[in-house]
């Protein structure tokens, strides 16, 4: 039996991100496996260790900042969870929360979970928004999706992406996300694992220890397909 953990269902669920849950339980069940969702939320008992594939998906900035103190008391147990190798994915601005320090737009600084050494700060100004292309050494095929962010993130060591199109941690600079082992933080939003089924593929084999059958993500890659030749053609009348 494999266990999943979509934490914060409820208030870090911009973007249709359940589907990135939903993609990789069905996934699972495809390559033979029997799977249990949990969604836990605000004030839930969290047992990192007792779970396969992590999940947290974006939410709006003050619901950033309710579940960042929630998730303080478990701190060490998501620490030693992406220590151990197992895989995690948080997307949109959830994974700011496992830095040094966010700043917000008022210049108000609180504390991160301090689980990595990059540090956030929002503005008010405007909301930058960009469909994208990132490119990584570890897939063959690049990433597409949407990013939709009020923030710059500095200091990041260890990021996963490389921009090709849109968006990245911080002007000027391309790269995007953060990863330590097989856990990856990135602003993208579409939902991810379902507009890039070789990203979904690629942490479903880090799930089960084996390469994963994935004949049946037939509508999946000619969904991708279209995307990138889309995309691609406005990045070259750029």
């Amino acid at each position: 039996m494999m266990k999943i953990l979509h934490l914060y269902y409820d208030i870090m669920n911009l973007y249709g991100d359940y589907a990135n849950v939903a993609a990789m339980k069905r996934m699972l069940e495809k390559n033979g496996e029997e799977v249990t969702v949990d969604k836990l939320t605000l004030g839930g008992d969290i047992r990192f260790d007792e779970y396969d594939f992590v999940f947290v998906g974006s939410g709006t900035e003050r619901n950033l900042r309710v579940v960042l103190e929630d998730l303080r008391r478990h701190t060490e147990g998501l620490k030693a969870y992406i220590d151990s190798g197992k895989t995690a994915l948080f997307t949109g601005n959830s994974f700011e929360m496992l830095g040094k320090a966010l700043c917000d737009s008022t210049g108000k600084t609180v504390d991160g979970l301090g689980i990595f050494d990059f540090t956030t700060a929002e503005q008010n100004k405007t909301r930058w928004t960009s469909d994208v292309i990132y490119s990584c050494d570890f897939l063959t095929q690049p990433l597409v999706g949407f990013v939709n962010k009020c923030s710059e993130i500095k200091g990041v060591s260890n990021a996963p992406f490389t921009a090709k199109m849109g968006l990245s941690n911080v002007d000027g600079d391309c790269k995007e996300g953060v990863r330590d082992k097989n856990f990856f933080g990135t602003h993208l939003t579409g939902p991810v694992l379902i507009k890039n089924p070789h990203f979904l593929a690629y942490l479903a084999e880090k799930v089960l220890g084996r390469a994963p059958e994935t004949d049946y993500l037939t509508f999946e890659r000619a969904g991708f397909d279209v995307t990138l030749c889309e995309l691609s053609k406005r990045m070259g009348n750029a």
